[in-house]
């Protein structure tokens, strides 16, 4: 590896925090050969930046393990666990648990050309992902060998974005580093936030990773907390995203009738259309409440809080 990096240099910006990382020919003559990680040997030119040597042998269809590393993370990304468990832990002392499954999506992403959409096409129309989230038994290997969906909760960066879409509002976002820019254009998406510098409280309260490492493991808290629920709860950061958002607003017309604003919350928030019971304790509680301007933000702010929103099923 020493050999791969052995004419790198660096040059200092205006940006305090920013180099400029380059293949330094003025450096220590490259070596006439060097040793890849498979114990193969391979000349090296004086000429060529031996880290496109390297990242040439690293991506090619030949070496296994890369192939490997990214058909099993994109698995643990929607199916919840890797095909090899943990995603980080891949050697050969820990196998996986279906090695036909990996060798497939493996054979899929090589002959795509590693095109990860495909391979993301591939698994989400898959029958394994569109189990139901309901195991149909309780065999302790189960989950190992994906017989149903997991319940995950949503991220941090995902359940903001999902809110501010409902409400039709928008996050600030600012970075504890300062940089020319410090502030962040708000219609951004957190989803699409550059680094982990750039945060808000919410990413923060809700376990947003710092994302200093490439691992899966790194430091995401996905478990619920008691902060978090009283956050979501009782917190005057909602309350206003409920209260003046203007495509919630929108939905909760004073002429609107009952059932129209339940069905147009049920679809708005659950992605379905509300039961004939939920249908009728909205309409009960909206004849018994301070207004149905009022009782429809209630309801918006219970489903909001429901596990069906806040969970992956």
């Amino acid at each position: 590896m020493a050999a791969f990096f052995s004419r790198v240099g660096y040059k200092a910006t205006a940006e305090w925090k920013e180099e400029i990382v380059f293949f330094d020919l003025g450096k220590t003559p490259v070596p006439a050969s060097a040793v890849f990680p498979d114990g193969v040997t391979v000349n090296l030119s004086p000429l060529q930046d031996p880290r496109e040597v390297f990242a040439d042998w690293l991506i090619s269809p030949t070496n296994a393990w890369f192939t490997r590393a990214i058909a099993n993370r994109v698995w643990s990304w929607l199916l919840g666990r890797g095909i090899i468990h943990e995603p980080d832990d891949i050697r050969q002392d820990n196998p996986p648990v279906n090695p036909e499954l990996l060798a497939l999506l493996e054979r899929e992403l090589i002959a795509s050309r590693y095109d990860l959409k495909q391979l993301f096409r591939l698994i989400l129309t898959s029958q394994t992902y569109q189990l139901s989230c309901m195991p149909a038994s309780r065999h302790p290997q189960g989950e190992a060998h994906f017989a149903f969906y997991p319940v995950r909760r949503l991220e941090a960066e995902v359940l903001i974005d999902a809110i501010n879409q409902i409400t039709g509002t928008t996050e600030k976002y600012t970075s504890r580093i300062p940089e020319p820019y410090t502030f962040i254009p708000e219609e951004k998406r957190s989803i699409a936030l550059a680094d982990a510098s750039i945060t808000s409280p919410f990413l923060d309260l809700f376990g947003r990773c710092s994302r200093n490492t490439g691992l899966e493991s790194e430091q995401r808290n996905n478990l619920p907390t008691a902060a978090q629920q009283l956050h979501l709860l009782n917190s005057s950061h909602i309350q206003r995203k409920l209260e003046q958002g203007a495509k919630l607003r929108a939905l909760l017309q004073p002429a609107a009738k009952p059932r129209e604003v339940v069905n147009d919350l049920y679809l708005t928030i659950l992605s379905r259309y509300p039961t004939e019971e939920e249908m009728q304790l909205f309409v009960a509680y909206s004849q018994s409440s301070e207004g149905r301007q009022r009782a429809g933000l209630d309801l918006a702010w219970a489903l909001i809080n429901s596990a069906e929103f806040q969970f992956r099923h």
